[in-house]
Parts: C-alpha cells; sequence; structure tokens
C-alpha cells in the first residue's frame, strides 16, 4: 500500500511537471542518433577528428576547452591522432602559455591543457554537453533521456542547427539576438506572449550568433561539410571532451554485467544441487 502511495504521488508530481513544461512552450530538441550512443556505441575517431577541426577554426573563437588535457587527444577511444600531430598540433594551432617557472611565453606542448577563452564572456565547453545532460527533452520527464538517450548532445546539436527566422509574433525579433527554435532561456517580447504571460511560441532568441554555415571548414577526408555534418561532428567532439572514458566505463559495465550473469547462473546451479536431497525427501513424503 506505502509503496503504491508513493508510486501514485510521483506519477502526479511528473504530471504537474510535464504540464508546467508544456504550457511555457519549452524548446523543440531533436533526438539524433549519435555513435557513441546505447551500450554498444563509440566514438568514431575520424569524426572527432572532424569535430576538433570544427572547435580550432569555428568555435575557439569565444569559447575556451581550459579542462581538456591536449595529450588525450591521442588517447584510445578518444580522437586517437598521432603523438607528432599532437605535438604540432599543440605548437602550431593553439596559442602560446605563461610558462610557471620562468613566466614567458613559450610555445604550448602536449601536457598542457587547451586555453581558457573568456574574451567574449562565452562559456567554457569543456563540460558543456555533460552540464546540459540533465535536459531530458520538452517535459522534463526523463523519460527521453532513458529510452531514446536524448540529453547533453542532443540539446547542444539543436542549437546549433535550431537558427530561424524570426516568428510572426515578433518579426523584427529582439536587438542583437538571434532566434533559436532550441533555446529556451531567452527574452520573449510580448508580442509572443498569452494573456497568462506564457510564450506562444517554441524557443526564444540568444546572444550568440550562428556560428555554422554550409562548408564553413574544408575536411580532409573529404567529408560534406555541411551545417548538420559540422554540429554532429563537433558535438561528438565536445561529448568526448565532457566524458572521455565514456568508452571504458562502457566496457567495465558491459564486463561486470556477464561476469553477474555467469554467477547468478552458477549461484543456481550451486543451490539446486545443495538443496537437491533435501526437496527429494519432501516428495517422498
Amino acid at each position: 500500500m506505502m509503496f503504491r502511495k508513493i508510486a501514485l504521488g510521483a506519477a502526479s508530481t511528473l504530471g504537474l511537471l510535464a504540464g508546467g513544461a508544456f504550457a511555457e512552450g519549452g524548446a523543440h530538441i531533436e533526438d539524433h542518433a549519435f555513435a557513441h550512443e546505447g551500450p554498444f556505441g563509440k566514438f568514431d575517431e575520424f569524426q572527432l577528428q572532424r569535430g576538433l577541426q570544427v572547435f580550432t577554426e569555428v568555435c575557439s573563437a569565444c569559447h575556451g576547452l581550459k579542462y581538456v588535457p591536449v595529450r588525450t587527444l591521442s588517447d584510445e577511444g578518444g580522437p586517437r591522432m598521432p603523438e607528432d600531430q599532437v605535438r604540432a598540433y599543440a605548437k602550431d594551432m593553439l596559442p602560446p602559455v605563461a610558462d610557471p617557472v620562468t613566466g614567458e611565453e613559450r610555445p604550448r606542448e602536449v601536457s598542457d591543457k587547451f586555453p581558457e577563452n573568456t574574451g567574449a564572456g562565452a562559456p567554457d565547453l569543456s563540460l558543456m554537453t555533460k552540464a546540459r545532460a540533465g535536459f531530458h527533452g520538452p517535459y522534463g520527464l526523463g523519460i527521453n533521456q532513458m529510452m531514446k538517450g536524448m540529453g547533453g548532445p542532443e540539446y547542444v546539436y539543436s542549437i546549433l542547427t535550431g537558427y530561424a527566422e524570426n516568428p510572426a509574433c515578433a518579426p523584427d525579433g529582439i536587438d542583437g539576438y538571434y532566434y533559436n527554435t532550441a533555446f529556451a532561456n531567452g527574452g520573449i517580447p510580448d508580442s509572443c506572449k498569452d494573456e497568462a504571460g506564457h510564450s506562444t511560441i517554441t524557443g526564444s532568441w540568444i546572444a550568440m550568433a550562428p556560428p555554422l554555415s554550409d562548408d564553413i571548414v574544408t575536411y580532409a577526408d573529404g567529408h560534406a561539410a555541411t551545417v548538420h555534418h559540422t554540429a554532429e561532428d563537433v558535438t561528438s567532439f565536445l561529448t568526448w571532451a565532457a566524458e572521455p572514458k565514456m568508452m571504458a566505463r562502457k566496457q567495465a559495465g558491459l564486463t561486470a554485467i556477464i561476469i553477474l550473469s555467469v554467477l547468478t547462473v552458477l549461484l543456481y546451479l550451486t543451490n539446486k544441487t545443495l538443496w537437491a536431497g533435501v526437496k527429494g525427501k519432501k516428495k517422498a513424503h
């Protein structure tokens, strides 16, 4: 009875949360099938390398990646770049760093981390997809996260591809901001609210200009560089940056499940063997 009351109370609470999120308009988050999703999914190292290129040539102009060591670019389960390429990338593609001993600037090395970038007031992207993993779809119930894998990567991907024309209720938009169907935390003009003050549109306005466009980068492997492809590549890279040990954790989890499954079978068979004589005597009586 107690369990039933708890279950009914939880269901009621989730229903209220769903209704509240729907009433506010929310945002439109696209469910996207990333290669790393699912228990058997894994990062595509070539996609991560393309994502690194997009980050370097586009995102790093405003955003930093201060928690990611450069040396991890060669790690298994990540971009797996050859060590000489990682050294060249650190030296030639990243800004110099102040030596902690002499205080003088020197070329960045693989033992250093990616630079911090706060000049534009933009957030650091090291943990962005993990920070947004609490997002579970437009109703906030966690069901999309559990059943579809929707979470932080989908949020970032949807933001990057969610720029659209201003809605009819605000044709001139908000000066200095850009309408994005996946962003739900921006300002909403009064013309786009109902009598109760709730938004009548999907999404809102964001300060970040559309960062991606078709062919904004040129991939060395000839891969198409459309907005959707570059958004997927850089989102996968940022997911790896936030959770570089994801593949190792998946492997450890699957190994544990297999061992526990075998152990369960052995314990069951052992139990049957140990009690076979006792149960046989009961049947004889």
